[in-house]
């Protein structure tokens, strides 16, 4: 919380010093030129359980609204509400679905004041938040977030840096029927929730200074309770072009997740790498994937991929599970996509894992979406279904409707 404080202090002295080059508004009119947005959604989810069997359905609807002021001496506030209802919910369904979907009400996800200079902009508050190793993530009604601070800046060249801080994050629920509530409980996109003792820090740092090519490293570490910390780590190489009517795209991909025990037994690590091939003509898209878990001895049993269930890149995930993160795994994927118009897109991927226990699991995936135009602009449709096979059982399928406004 110290930390928090005095970047909060640092923000409103830089916007006083900085009067002087003002743009010429009040605060008034900061309010006044702010911007509304939001989005409605409504969402259907069915599932079995872990052996295939006892089906539950989960029909939910949300909306979640945005108002962000203009600027007023480089500084700004944003505040973002979400809300949501699950009105013909069984009790089984709300068990079934209690850890990701079930979890009625309302929660102010974003509340944070910024300061730009330049080309350097710090947040401090609770807010969503997109890097490698600390992430939110969208794909559930409400959409997780962190309460802490960040600053990015761009003034290196085709280079981007950003660092971090965070202190607390908001769940999809809170586990009992509950919109997900800020706590010092983090989850995590490929292993069990983390509890933190006094949060976590981020370094990312992205280049695109050769052309097509981008590199990403970031690195976190994480006060976690009962453990002298993690450090976690992650970097990127993606390489995309084009040679005529085809596109390309090469990648590679590398996790590393280091920690010791607080009674000081030896330093634990694990790491996991994947690499991926794609290709595209002219609407069809493709690509195969292949990733390796190491096989070490750590407490989680998994690579960490990071903080919010958006901290999941792995190349090989399938659309809803996250196999490849266990250790000694090895994992294939293979996509396959056609984009029929600039508005439609329909594909299938396929995942096979090679488990550390001799077994092995398949996961079978169709996709769908859909974006109106004209009278429905901003309206998009989407479906998503996922069957496991092999050493593996239970299939999952949701329905997705939303519109931005």
């Amino acid at each position: 919380m110290r930390l928090a404080k005095l970047s909060l202090v640092a923000i409103v002295v830089a916007g006083l010093a900085s009067s002087a080059f003002a743009a010429s508004t009040t605060l008034e009119d900061a309010f006044k030129n702010g911007k509304v947005s939001g989005e409605f959604r409504a969402y259907y989810f069915s599932k079995t359980d872990s052996a295939g069997n006892n089906r539950e359905d989960l029909f939910t609807t949300g909306i979640l609204l945005n108002y962000k002021t203009d600027t007023l001496y480089g500084l700004g506030a944003n505040f973002t509400a979400q809300g949501n209802a699950s009105p013909f919910a069984t009790d089984a369904d709300k068990v079934r679905f209690n850890s990701d979907e079930y979890g009625t009400g309302a929660v102010l996800s974003e509340a944070y004041l910024s300061y730009t200079l330049g080309k350097t902009t710090a947040q401090i508050g609770r807010m969503f938040i997109d890097t490698p190793l600390v992430s939110s993530s969208g794909s559930r009604m409400t959409k997780e977030a962190f309460e802490g601070v960040t600053v990015v800046n761009t003034d290196l060249p085709n280079t981007t840096l950003i660092a971090g801080y965070v202190q607390k994050f908001q769940s999809r629920t809170d586990g009992k029927g509950n919109v997900g509530k800020f706590t010092k409980s983090f989850a995590t996109g490929s292993a069990d929730a983390v509890d933190l003792d006094n949060g976590a820090y981020t370094l990312v740092v992205i280049n695109k200074s050769i052309p097509g090519l981008t590199l990403t490293g970031a690195y976190a570490y994480a006060d976690v309770e009962d453990v002298d910390g993690i450090h976690l780590g992650y970097v990127e190489a993606l390489y995309t072009g084009k040679a005529g009517d085809f596109g390309y795209t090469l990648a590679a991909q590398d996790y590393y997740n280091s920690f010791k025990n607080a009674a000081g037994f030896a330093d634990d690590s694990i790491n996991a790498y994947g690499l991926k091939a794609g290709l595209s003509f002219k609407g069809l898209n493709g690509y195969v994937a292949y990733s390796k878990t190491s096989n070490d001895d750590v407490a989680s049993g998994n690579i960490i991929s990071g903080l919010g269930n958006g901290a999941d890149l792995l190349y090989t995930d399938p659309v809803f599970s996250t196999p490849g993160y266990q250790k000694n795994t090895d994992t294939y994927a293979v996509d396959l996509n056609y984009d029929i118009t600039a508005a439609a897109n329909v594909g299938a991927r396929y995942v096979e894992s090679d488990f550390n226990d001799n077994t092995k699991g398949s996961y079978t995936s169709l996709y769908a979406s859909y974006k109106f135009d004209g009278a429905l602009k901003n309206f998009k449709l989407g479906a998503e279904f996922e069957s496991k096979g092999k050493d593996k059982d239970g299939d999952q399928l949701r329905f997705k409707a939303n519109y931005k406004f």
